[in-house]
């Protein structure tokens, strides 16, 4: 993604379905619009699909909310949020590698939306298997939750040589729909995220994701979401938003 005074632009390379960004993704980037530390929680509200390579608008507003616009259709609404929220303790890292065939991002014929495609976002920044650039956040049934041990890769470093803030959002997005998933519910697509970095890791650390539903409101499908270093430390934390359920007619 590229960042000019007032407008970004999200590259296709960040597709979370295939004509628009990963949730987590442009949502850690409009986060850094009002809260570029991301020590406190910020809210994230998606009311429109992200476009890939288009020039999107950015109004900045003093109290510390912000809107991100194409043309008249509102793309994004930010502002701070307190994040409460209880997260589960994650499971052994054992456990994890053992559970991790079983990942949704792994088994074939699950979305008819792909039928040539592996796992349920073949292409899908976060969660896709078929893609060769994203990050490879592949979150498996364990128990009363999903969770994938993510191997980070040094590439993917910012100038401290740390991740970069927005991979963290990503990370914690689609795990959070496989929560789900592992209900039995197909939910739709990310409508909100809520999150707050406590520090980011190195790029190249081994990390543990995990994600567990916590409630349904009508169409709203509520997931926590979070990030452990390797000694089981909180790094992040989040609660997604899903909307509706999808819907799964083949693409032709």
């Amino acid at each position: 993604m590229t960042s000019k005074e007032n407008q970004i632009i999200i590259a296709k390379r960040f597709r979370g379905p295939p004509q628009s960004g990963n949730g987590g993704l442009v949502s850690g980037v409009f986060a850094n619009l009002i809260n570029p530390e991301h020590n406190a929680g910020v809210e994230v509200t998606l009311r429109s699909p992200t476009p890939l390579d288009q020039p999107m608008r950015t109004n900045v507003n003093p109290p510390g909310s912000a809107v991100v616009h194409q043309d008249s259709t509102i793309i994004a609404a930010i502002k701070p949020a307190h994040l409460a929220m209880s997260v589960m303790k994650p499971p052994s890292r054992s456990l994890i590698k053992r559970a991790a065939p079983t990942s949704y991002s792994l088994l074939k014929n699950l979305n008819p939306r792909f039928p040539s495609g592996t796992g349920f976002h073949p292409g899908c920044f976060c969660c896709g298997a078929d893609r060769t650039t994203g990050l490879g956040v592949f979150a498996a049934p364990v128990d009363d939750q999903v969770a994938a041990l993510w191997p980070t890769k040094p590439a993917w470093a910012d100038d401290g040589g740390f991740l970069p803030r927005e991979f963290l959002w990503a990370a914690m997005d689609c795990p959070g729909q496989f929560a789900f998933l592992a209900r039995g519910i197909k939910t739709g697509m990310l409508g909100r995220m809520t999150a707050q970095l406590y520090t980011l890791p190195k790029a190249g650390d081994e990390l543990i994701i995990t994600a567990w539903p916590i409630k349904i409101e009508g169409k709203k499908h509520f997931s926590g979401s979070a990030i452990f270093n390797s000694n089981q430390e909180l790094i992040a934390r989040a609660v997604t938003v899903w909307v509706g359920l999808m819907n799964l007619t083949p693409t032709s």
